[in-house]
């Protein structure tokens, strides 16, 4: 399995004056925006953690899924959610030409934890051996940062500011999510059993 991020989260979404202000940075300076290259490479830091602490992705974007073969023939269990859409489905055989997979064949359920790809008829499209499957999908809890649930949001706020802290690496011996993070993002994670596809 691999999943790639095939966008980024937009500068536009992150929510730098909100930082300042949970940061209590001063304002009305010449040098106001001197930080802030320092704060969104927190936030993006914050955003990416929590992320793969919870699987949820908080900014929607674009993703790329590929498999090598369905661990249940009738549906996929996707890697991340909430999905908002599956955009493409498509068999790659092992010589890596690429065949499209008709969107009648399968629907996506919208799920928070385990969104799926279910098949309509039998079965998912069978991969040929040494080929795989690329899902295309857009995953997200939307475009912007007031999308994202509040106690999600605070966590991004407060794990950022930690990575502001401590910027210079001196977290010698300290957990790298604090506890009050940890305990924001808990209900969020979701209990994998059996592995994944």
């Amino acid at each position: 399995m691999m999943l790639v991020e095939q966008t980024t989260v937009p500068l536009a979404a992150l929510p730098v004056a909100e930082f300042k202000d949970h940061l209590r940075l001063g304002s009305g300076f010449a040098d106001d925006g001197l930080q802030d290259g320092v704060l969104v490479a927190a936030l993006r830091a914050a955003i990416a953690a929590i992320e793969a602490r919870t699987g949820k992705i908080l900014i929607q974007r674009d993703f790329s899924w590929t498999v090598y073969r369905w661990r249940s023939a009738s549906d996929a269990v996707l890697p991340v959610g909430p999905v908002s859409a599956v955009t493409s489905l498509t068999l790659i055989d092992r010589l890596g030409a690429e065949t499209p997979v008709s969107q009648s064949s399968w629907v996506l359920v919208a799920d928070l934890h385990r969104p799926r790809l279910v098949a309509l008829g039998l079965s998912l499209p069978l991969i040929a051996t040494g080929g795989s499957a690329r899902l295309d999908f857009i995953a997200g809890y939307g475009p912007n940062w007031s999308d994202i649930p509040n106690d999600l949001a605070q966590a991004v706020l407060m794990l950022a500011a930690h990575f502001y802290d401590f910027r210079h690496g001196e977290t010698a011996g300290r957990d790298l999510m604090p506890p009050m993070v940890a305990s924001l993002v808990e209900r969020y994670r979701t209990l994998r059993l059996g592995g994944m596809e």
